[in-house]
């Protein structure tokens, strides 16, 4: 049995990030992120989470409430699932969080606070660029200057980080190694020179949950572990189509029965078929 909890089932990631009793971690994980353009001093979880596009979305998203050392205010949006349309969702809920401020009456000026979002992807989208971090702004087109600082995207696609715990550089790598790695590791690098990664293994420890506690995240766990399961499987049978595809292709130029099974791994019988 794994010592930690694994961070990206629902009951993991809002135990990390998600209760004032982590507000230590997150304030240290944003302010990591941010650093050298914003300083979060302080946050608050928003009572209500973001209206879903779909039921299973409603434990996926929620707010926070940040206010910097300048007096700037900033709702970051938590997000943390492998979603279909997952540009597509992912502006629609920062839109949601900026269209929530309006009131009602003449008097209101439009001023609203700025909207980031922060999206965990235990994926990599087809449509985005194969980097670990994707930074999207409004900008304008020609100058490539930023537009408004009203909103924000910051994705984060953990399969494209590959570094070990002894190649972390900074505070964020050494975050997200931790969170990639959390449910196999037996204790936590830094933990000893860290207050804050000291927290996060207390509050990270399987051990110290409640009976409740515990059966909540088992049934977390196995829901994360079956929503993996099924994007293998479409991704095995974008795959299988493919190969198809291929060898359709390759019997319409003239290949061998023999030559195109070779090549795509298909039965003779399979490519015969086709």
């Amino acid at each position: 049995m794994a010592k930690y909890i694994n961070p990206f089932t629902d009951v993991g990631f809002k135990r990390i990030f998600g209760q004032e009793l982590s507000k230590p971690l997150l304030l240290d994980f944003l302010n990591s992120l941010f650093e050298g353009e914003k300083h979060i001093v302080n946050l608050t979880f928003l009572d209500k989470e973001q209206p879903a596009l779909f039921e299973e979305d409603r434990s996926l998203i929620y707010d926070i409430y940040c206010e910097t050392d300048e007096g700037e205010k900033i709702i970051v949006e938590m997000q943390n699932k492998s979603q279909p349309f997952f540009k597509n969702r992912s502006i629609y809920y920062v839109s949601e969080s900026i269209a929530r401020q309006g009131e009602r009456g003449s008097a209101w000026n439009y001023a609203i606070d700025s909207v980031y979002l922060v999206a965990f992807l235990n994926f990599s989208p087809i449509d985005f660029k194969k980097q670990f971090r994707t930074d999207v702004v409004l900008a304008e087109k020609g100058t490539k200057e930023q537009f408004s600082d009203k909103l924000r995207m910051i994705f984060l696609q953990l399969p494209l980080f590959t570094k070990e715990a002894n190649e972390c550089e900074n505070q964020v790598e050494r975050w997200i190694y931790l969170l990639k790695n959390m449910e196999t590791l037996n204790r936590l690098p830094w933990a000893a020179q860290s207050a804050v990664f000291q927290k996060l293994e207390s509050i990270a420890d399987v051990g110290g949950m409640t009976r409740a506690e515990r059966l909540q995240y088992d049934e977390a766990l196995k829901k994360y572990r079956d929503t993996i399961s099924v994007f293998e499987g479409v991704r095995m049978e974008g795959r299988k189509e493919g190969i198809v595809a291929n060898a359709r292709k390759m019997k319409s130029y003239g290949f061998t029965l023999e030559m195109i099974s070779d090549i795509t791994g298909l039965t003779m019988e399979e490519v015969r078929d086709l």
